[in-house]
């Protein structure tokens, strides 16, 4: 697996946020503590879903205080700006976050296998038909 340089994710965030909702949390200090990043369904395969969280990233000592679900939240208000009315992620089910999405109402919708790193792992593929009802 290619290692991922500061430069190549820096290049990566520079294409990836005009064009996505990208929000970021920050602590007392002003430091950024997590970021969700949003935006319309990517693969196509799911039209009855318009909207899609790509990714969701909160530092462990952040966890736990309702922040997580605060970054979901801006994401879905954006969307909602945006005419999206449901949304999907994309979670491996050995990820405990999958949890946390449940626990925002997240349905299973699919399931499939993808090599990450060489190794095959289950890919979960959960859905909200209605995002007003994350909240």
């Amino acid at each position: 697996m290619k290692a991922r340089s500061y430069e190549s994710r820096e290049q990566l965030w520079i294409e990836v946020i005009p064009r996505n909702i990208v929000i970021v949390a920050e602590n007392e200090e002003g430091n950024i503590v997590g970021f969700s990043d949003g935006g319309e369904e990517r693969s196509g395969k799911y039209p009855q879903y318009d909207g899609q969280l790509n990714a969701i990233y909160l530092l462990k000592a952040y966890q736990g205080q309702g922040l997580g679900k605060r970054l979901v939240q801006s994401v879905v208000h954006e969307m909602k700006q945006l005419g999206m009315n449901s949304m999907l992620v994309h979670v491996l089910e050995a990820n405990p976050s999958r949890l946390f999405y449940e626990g925002l109402g997240g349905k299973l919708i699919d399931s499939f296998e993808a090599e990450f790193a060489g190794e095959k792992l289950t890919e979960l593929v959960l859905g909200w038909d209605d995002i007003d009802s994350i909240q």
